[in-house]
């Protein structure tokens, strides 16, 4: 198994100054705090990262900006997907991969392709891929779930699509992946409130965005739930529990940098048409940010 990605990613966020242009060292700052406090990789320009509202200019100074920071002492893993199949294989052949370990590929929003759809696109990236790749499923903004039996044709089709990110909130999806997926195959959870319940059934672990702002908690979370330790995991799980559902209350990633902002690590600013947590909610995560 890919063990590299066993375990907790963090979905980082693009912090950004007063006036939206990207504060790198905040996000520096992040990285380090991440790595020091024992997450096993980063996910760089995830939809978490508000990718759609990134210029390439600023995608390729994040990445070295995160790069530097990390001085590769963690994997590294990079979203680049959409739903133009050629623009996300051009995007791949002109990016400098060298350092990049995986490439998420979120499955393409808005179109509704059918399923042989959705394999044909995943099967074009992954042709065109120098790297390895995870699949993305989040059907809630994507509008199209990728059905189990699509997500495991591609894994037993292509030896570089090494696993899927599971962001569909449905428990008894990830247990249909789990029991039928090829040996070595990656289920890893998108769903930060499920991510324990899922590496305790076999799951590979997450790709979260609470544990970028305690990472600590987190990781030790998941680690502790890949040994089937779900007492003492399970401990932790409910001293995050309420902060988790905060952070999706109103939208990720405001929520999220809402926490950030309460922890001292950057401005809660996003860019349009995302707008920063409300009052009401920002009092919410101060007080649980206070008493944590």
């Amino acid at each position: 198994m890919n063990s590299k990605f066993l375990g907790t990613g963090v979905a980082l966020v693009t912090p950004f100054n007063a006036d939206l242009s990207v504060d790198h060292d905040a996000l520096a700052n992040i990285v380090n705090f991440n790595i020091e406090n024992g997450v096993e990789y980063l996910v760089i320009c995830g939809t978490t990262a508000e990718s759609v509202t990134i210029t390439k200019q600023e995608k390729k100074a994040v990445i070295e900006t995160i790069a530097k920071a990390n001085k590769g002492r963690v994997p590294m893993v990079l979203g680049i997907g959409g739903n133009n199949t050629a623009l996300v294989i051009e995007e791949i052949k002109s990016t400098d991969l060298s350092n990049i370990d995986a490439i998420l590929s979120v499955s393409p929003y808005y179109s509704k392709p059918t399923q042989e759809g959705i394999y044909q696109h995943f099967k074009a990236i992954a042709e065109a891929s120098p790297i390895d790749l995870i699949l993305y499923n989040v059907p809630g903004r994507t509008s199209r779930n990728i059905e189990p039996q699509t997500t495991l044709r591609l894994a037993n089709d292509f030896n570089n699509i090494i696993g899927v990110k599971e962001a569909g909130n449905n428990v008894a999806q990830y247990l249909q992946l789990i029991k039928n997926k090829p040996t070595d195959f990656l289920i890893i959870s998108g769903d930060d409130d499920l991510a324990l319940g899922i590496v305790l059934a076999g799951g590979a672990g997450v790709i979260s965005v609470i544990g970028q702002a305690f990472p600590k908690e987190f990781s030790e979370m998941i680690r502790l739930g890949l040994k089937g330790d779900a007492k003492a995991a399970y401990k932790l799980h409910f001293r995050l529990m309420d902060v988790i559902g905060y952070i999706f209350e109103e939208n990720n990633p405001a929520g999220i940098k809402g926490v950030f902002e309460a922890l001292g690590f950057c401005r809660d600013s996003v860019r349009l048409p995302l707008v920063p947590a409300s009052n009401q909610l920002k009092e919410k995560i101060k007080t649980f940010v206070n008493k944590f």
